[in-house]
């Protein structure tokens, strides 16, 4: 399944896994959210409800691009930098392009639909 990805006047796309998670995710789309900073790797966006963790569980090859959820808060997480996985945190796919797009700073309104 892919997604867009709307803010600050740019478009992206992302591929997400065939999971639970990616799939309750993809059936609330379209959304409209805010993306904001979150410490120095990330971009975050709280949902209106918490995805499923069903056949979630701890996963390697952590990579800038990586697009996640944080179950206890009920977030996603858009990794432009390094991170390492963490408990709660389930990935719903990946960014298609580069990070650019996340690189600026601030608070914006988000667009997330479902393309496919």
């Amino acid at each position: 399944m892919k997604i867009r990805i709307a803010f600050n006047g740019r478009d992206f796309t992302a591929t997400l896994d065939d999971t639970p998670s990616a799939r309750d995710l993809a059936s609330m789309l379209p959304l409209d959210l805010t993306i904001e900073d979150y410490s120095t790797n990330e971009k975050i966006a709280y949902l209106p409800r918490k995805l499923t963790e069903d056949g979630s569980g701890p996963f390697t090859n952590e990579a800038p691009g990586d697009l996640c959820t944080y179950a206890p808060w009920g977030n996603l997480a858009f990794f432009y930098a390094g991170y390492r996985y963490s408990k709660g945190l389930i990935r719903l796919g990946r960014l298609d392009g580069g990070i650019e797009p996340l690189l600026v700073r601030g608070k914006f309104p988000l667009r997330v639909e479902l393309l496919s």
